[in-house]
């Protein structure tokens, strides 16, 4: 039985059970000290005027309808991503210069080829309402990764996500996509977790940190090579006649 069963079932014991038990007790209860007292955070320069206005433009909620595209009976795993990603090409191309090329490699029609840049998607319901919606990874130059989110709604097929980064690993975490990124610290990675937000109905990156994974990387020490030992000459051998066997040194004479 757990600890917390094994708590639930003290809880379970009738209050007069628990009297009679306690009339024998001779230690009753004990103070463990007096409780500190929780202090709040201090707010420093309180006089200070808040800014009203971001100080850079990070594009989080900034959503994109796709046209062109034709979402059949409104079920996303019916569309392929390249057609998706082809469109906004078509209607951006100065955003997507990058990619372009590799974009001839991806079929749609014809079979997919090694250097088409758009990966194969994966559907979950990231919004809450019911349907899947398509998660899609595009290769981009410098090992980078473009995650993006698209939804299905009111007719309309949608960019809810966007980010590009130096991604190590992609996890679905619930109803978050969780991108995990080379930090320029050696030792940590940053991790943000992006969630869908109904106020803005788009994904927003409700959680960004910066984790340490382990020491940093040092090159490998270099062992130095063993050095050969000089060969030996082979000792003689006792059951040779030919050579006598060594004589123990005789003891110095004394002085007289």
């Amino acid at each position: 039985m757990t600890p917390r069963r094994l708590g639930l079932t003290a809880l379970a014991v009738p209050a007069a059970a628990l009297l009679v038990t306690g009339c024998g007790d001779t230690g009753g209860l004990q103070g463990a000290g007096p409780t500190p007292t929780a202090v709040g955070p201090r707010h420093l320069w309180p006089t200070l005027a808040p800014a009203s206005a971001p100080a850079d433009d990070y594009g989080a909620g900034e959503t994109q309808v796709v046209k062109g595209v034709t979402v059949p009976d409104g079920n996303l795993r019916k569309v392929n991503p390249v057609t998706v990603i082809r469109a906004q090409e078509k209607a951006d191309p100065g955003t997507y210069k990058d990619v372009k090329k590799g974009l001839t490699d991806c079929g749609d029609p014809g079979t997919k080829g090694p250097d088409c840049p758009v990966l194969h998607s994966y559907y979950a319901d990231l919004t809450g309402d019911g349907k899947d919606d398509m998660i899609v990874g595009v290769r981009a130059p410098k090992d980078q990764l473009v995650v993006r989110v698209y939804m299905y709604a009111d007719g309309r097929l949608t960019q809810i996500m966007n980010d590009e980064d130096a991604v190590i690993s992609v996890q679905l975490a619930g109803r978050s996509v969780v991108v995990r990124a080379v930090a320029d610290l050696s030792g940590y990675e940053y991790r943000t977790s992006w969630s869908y937000d109904r106020h803005q109905r788009a994904m927003l990156p409700t959680r960004d940190e910066i984790v340490r994974t382990g020491p940093p990387k040092t090159p490998d020490a270099q062992t130095p090579e063993p050095k050969t030992p000089a060969p030996q000459p082979p000792a003689p051998k006792t059951s040779d006649p030919l050579v006598p066997a060594p004589q123990s040194p005789s003891p110095s004479p004394s002085a007289s």
